[in-house]
């Protein structure tokens, strides 16, 4: 197996190419792209039919009968919500369902304002305090919350001589 010479093959040019400079303060004509129409056509005013709280809510379940296979989201969904304004409030109990809301807000938005043709509908969570409730684990604990409530049992425990710590 014989290899050509290097005499026999053709010389490579290596030059780069040079950039005209003449071109470049040509200015062509602009040329509209599919691009810029949806532009311009987004920023025409999108309508706001007005909406009842029943079809909100009925959007709302749609919505969340999509979501059944993510449990948590869907029991959220479930929650009742506000709707003041434009603006639906939801009411979180805790922060998951707060990172929850927020990674699936669009999407909620979006089905929203598509099905209801109103494109200034808001979703707004708001986190709620629930009430601390106090476990009352003794006996005694549990007798002096029963005398908060009924003072009457003082007397009856005195009258009988009975130990609330049994």
């Amino acid at each position: 197996m014989e290899f050509p010479s290097r005499q026999d093959a053709a010389p490579r040019k290596t030059t780069p190419k040079t950039l005209n400079l003449s071109n470049i303060m040509k200015v062509s004509p602009k040329q509209e792209q599919p691009g810029e129409q949806q532009q311009q056509t987004e920023t025409q005013p999108r309508a706001e039919n007005p909406f009842t709280p029943q079809q909100l809510q009925a959007a709302w379940d749609t919505f969340a009968e999509q979501r059944k296979k993510y449990q948590a989201e869907y029991q959220m969904l479930l929650q009742p919500f506000d709707l003041q304004g434009n603006r639906a409030i939801v009411y979180l109990l805790n922060p998951v369902q707060e990172t929850m809301l927020e990674n699936m807000r669009a999407e909620l938005v979006t089905h929203l304002r598509e099905t209801l043709q109103n494109y200034s509908i808001l979703v707004v969570g708001e986190m709620r305090e629930m009430e601390q409730k106090t476990m009352r684990y003794t006996p005694r604990d549990k007798f002096e919350y029963l005398v908060d409530k009924n003072p009457n049992l003082k007397e009856l425990k005195d009258r009988l001589g009975l130990d609330p710590d049994f």
